[in-house]
């Protein structure tokens, strides 16, 4: 017997609980998240399901263009590998994340089963972007830019277009916050990228 839940799309993300003895697995939350493709999902490391409705036409394009400058400086840099919006990773905290874009060193993704890498994959990203959107809360997004770093990452931005500011996230250091730059580095953890921002405020 198969349960459907009928989701209007609204301006922020949705949390649903549903009824079990135990969270979902790891693979009960992947066939979950294959029988609803059009939506993205991703689970807290409570085992919370928060469902989000597809990016507003902006957002998406604003998430097209910051892939496409991470992809040329992946391609030219050739350390590692570049993610889009539509990966979600777990991370060591049992979290399953997707983040608007994402990139891993390549030593770290080969060292993963070919298993792993066809589901979310168990690994957190080397370097992450989350783009606010007008479902976004700033709170929410700080705190999981923070579960990013607590995981693993070792270089977060979170761009927060409506106030024009980056909050540059590293271990073990307080967040930076650059005001309406014309621009973001990655040295010297992603060596020669950045990102303009013209085309993503």
């Amino acid at each position: 017997m198969t349960t459907t839940l009928l989701i209007q799309t609204q301006t922020t993300p949705l949390t649903v609980s549903l009824p079990a003895t135990a969270p979902m697995t790891r693979d009960e939350f992947y066939a979950f998240c294959q029988a609803n493709r059009d939506l993205r999902i991703e689970r807290t490391a409570t085992g919370e399901v928060v469902i989000m409705s597809p990016a507003f036409a902006d957002t998406g394009n604003r998430n097209f263009n910051l892939s496409a400058h991470l992809w040329v400086w992946s391609k030219r840099d050739g350390t590692g590998l570049g993610f889009d919006s539509s990966a979600g990773f777990t991370l060591p905290n049992g979290a399953t994340r997707s983040p608007d874009a994402a990139w891993i060193r390549a030593d770290g993704w080969n060292a993963l089963s070919e298993e792993e890498k066809a589901s979310f994959a168990p690994i957190a990203p080397d370097f992450v972007i989350e783009l606010r959107s007008a479902s976004d809360t700033l709170s929410g997004l700080k705190a999981k830019m923070q579960e990013y770093i607590e995981n693993g990452v070792r270089l977060g931005w979170l761009i927060d277009r409506q106030n024009r500011a980056v909050y540059i996230y590293r271990p073990d250091r307080e967040p930076e916050v650059w005001e309406n730059p014309d621009g973001v580095s990655g040295d010297p953890q992603l060596p020669g990228f950045s990102l303009p921002m013209a085309k993503i405020w």
